[in-house]
């Protein structure tokens, strides 16, 4: 037997180097939880770009991955937790929530320096399960790996999908469904939802603590202001209006935006009920538990607005010894969200459109495309698309093409085009980098509900996951023309269209 002096296994590094900050916090703030093994897991897929890019040791991972993203195996420096928070659920409060169905495994610094959580969805139950079984369904897994994969390759802030594996058991919903275990990384799991935790119990030290904790991990930049917890709710507004705006731009809704899917770190997390629209439509609604529309495409900037508003509600103890004066402060950050929204929503807005210049009658122009498209049932991603292409042509002269097609009346958008046109003639682009910038930023491929649905079925009734692997190749360079692919541009046929989406508890 080798001494551990000479033993190559002794001395090699673990596979994953942890380096742990959230369980430096007090020990209200989480709970310690070991995942729950499970009976014979399979790997379905192992993201080895991002394992990368975290400099992770992709090759001793490979070897037994099954087993270490199930939670069968941890690894050396993993201090496993569920986190404590609370939230608005559908506007009404629940002051405990807490991971019932995650466990952190720990974080990491990626190759850049930034520290990022890995955390296990489905890994058994945690002390804030509620009675619930702490597992994940397999579509569920898939949905989230596919969506917040396709976000990632768009541009927009968001989790990332690690891993996911079959468990090998049955988890039990209205019907009997294979179990799975995803592997997710994030800036970090921290959301208004923690804030209000503490906020709740009127332990304004914890809130304190969890704010300086915030503002050292993702905003180090405001530490020395002069008022760094009214900076950090300045901070936080500005890239929820930033992620909503890009929201916006693709058609996605996110379908549960309760507090506790909030992050303060600007990424969009929980990828439950999301959906991305199809033909454009402000009241699009997916999620089966959304009933009365709260979360619609077109209500997710106020209810970004209503959550901030209960994040600045928190930090009020915090922003100044006199509450009438803190209130005070905290509003201004909050009505000044509208404006940076708009102002974010209407950048990218013209952009879409092919306009780097800025004129008055900018936000009328727009406004008037979206409202044909909704009159017209025109598919969003589509007509996008299909317009950079027409911005290619010259000075865009013709009777639209295939732009104008994606509306039932193609003469309808006749209209509007005229008047594009004559503003295109006042922008200094030439029409060929015209055409290149907005294919830049309009996408010839989303995740497309019913495709998404078609890859689940195949995975979970027949255990066939090509469906899912082709899905992934094509969303990894959504703006690139990619003719093998045609048909995954294409929007649902009339039979094919999802109407709901579910969550995935």
């Amino acid at each position: 037997m080798s001494s551990p002096l000479h033993d190559d296994t002794a001395l090699r590094a673990p596979p994953i180097a942890f380096d742990n900050s959230y369980v430096r916090l007090p020990p209200q703030f989480f709970a310690d939880q070991a995942p729950t093994p499970v009976a014979a897991p399979q790997l379905i897929k192992f993201n080895e770009v991002l394992a990368r890019e975290l400099g992770l040791d992709v090759e001793t991972l490979k070897q037994n991955a099954a087993a270490i993203f199930s939670g069968n195996e941890l690894l050396p420096g993993s201090q496993p937790i569920a986190m404590a928070y609370a939230g608005h659920q559908f506007g009404n409060f629940v002051p405990q929530l807490g991971d019932g169905r995650a466990i952190l495994l720990g974080e990491v610094k990626d190759r850049n320096g930034k520290r990022r959580d890995i955390q296990l969805k489905g890994p058994g139950p945690t002390p804030f399960s509620r009675r619930g079984d702490g597992r994940a369904a397999l579509g569920p897994v898939l949905r989230e790996y596919i969506v917040s994969e396709a976000m990632h390759a768009l541009g927009i802030p968001t989790t990332r999908a690690l891993a996911a594996v079959t468990s090998g058991e049955p988890v039990y919903r209205e019907e009997v469904l294979p179990g799975a275990v995803f592997t997710r990384v994030a800036a970090s799991h921290i959301r208004v939802g923690t804030f209000q935790f503490f906020a709740a119990r009127g332990d304004t030290e914890s809130v304190r603590t969890l704010a300086d904790h915030v503002i050292a991990r993702h905003y180090p930049e405001i530490r020395d202001r002069k008022n760094p917890y009214l900076a950090l709710l300045e901070a936080v507004a500005d890239r929820q209006a930033s992620l909503i705006a890009r929201w916006l731009h693709v058609g996605f809704i996110h379908g549960v935006m309760n507090t506790d899917n909030m992050t303060v770190s600007g990424e969009t997390i929980d990828f439950g009920p999301c959906a991305f629209m199809d033909a454009y439509d402000p009241a699009t609604v997916f999620s089966s538990i959304d009933r009365n529309g709260r979360y619609a495409y077109a209500n997710q900037p106020a209810i970004g607005q209503w959550n901030l508003a209960r994040l600045g509600e928190t930090l009020i103890p915090l922003i100044d010894s006199s509450v009438d004066a803190a209130i005070d402060l905290a509003n201004t950050v909050i009505k000044a969200y509208g404006e940076r929204f708009q102002a974010y929503w209407l950048a990218g807005m013209r952009a879409k459109i092919g306009l780097v210049s800025e004129e008055d009658g900018d936000l009328d122009l727009i406004q008037s495309l979206l409202a044909t498209m909704q009159q017209q049932n025109a598919d969003f991603t589509l007509a996008f698309r299909r317009l950079a292409a027409l911005a290619g042509d010259g000075d865009g002269d013709g009777d639209g093409g295939d732009f104008a097609a994606t509306f039932n009346d193609p003469q309808s958008v006749a209209p509007w085009l005229e008047r594009w046109r004559e503003r295109l003639a006042r922008d200094p682009q030439a029409p060929a980098a015209r055409a290149e910038a907005m294919r830049k930023v309009n996408p010839a491929f989303i995740p497309r509900n019913h495709r998404i649905e078609q890859a689940i079925e195949a995975a979970v009734e027949d255990g066939d996951f090509s469906l899912f692997e082709a899905l992934l190749k094509v969303l990894a360079t959504p703006y690139q023309d990619q003719p093998a692919f045609a048909p995954y541009a294409e929007p649902p046929l009339p039979a094919e269209r999802v109407l709901q989406t579910f969550c995935g508890t």
